[in-house]
């Protein structure tokens, strides 16, 4: 995890996919771990949106070019769910482009593929 200032959100759903990530484990879908957060979080009663589209202003138009961030908690932080073999510098440029298109500030990249999930898991904070 990158030497990032956590908020009390952030510590919220590293929490939350902890607990999915134990009950699990590592080797499956993207889309079985989504699901699971998402109702980890209803549990846990953290307010979150799941598959937000990203719109691009490309010359003071509004184009919707199919981005879709997996989460936004408490409208306040973006988190990412990979099940990869690791993490690479794309998976990262992802994260801070939706961060920029959706001018927020913080940032979870989970990757579930993982034997401990502190190992997948990095925090990103876009300086204004």
């Amino acid at each position: 995890m990158s030497p990032v200032e956590l908020s009390e959100v952030t510590g919220r759903v590293i929490g939350a996919a902890i607990s999915v990530h134990r009950a699990l484990g590592p080797g499956l879908l993207e889309s079985t771990y989504r699901h699971c957060l998402a109702h980890e979080f209803d549990y846990r009663g953290i307010g979150f949106a799941s598959e937000v589209a990203v719109p691009v202003i490309y010359r003071e138009t509004r184009l919707d070019c199919g981005y879709r961030v997996d989460f936004v908690v408490e409208s306040e932080v973006v988190v990412e769910i990979k099940s990869v073999e690791r993490l690479t510098p794309v998976h990262q440029a992802q994260v801070m482009t939706y961060l920029k298109l959706m001018n927020l500030k913080r940032a979870l990249l989970l990757n579930f593929n993982v034997t401990v999930l502190k190992d997948g898991l990095k925090s990103f904070l876009r300086s204004s």
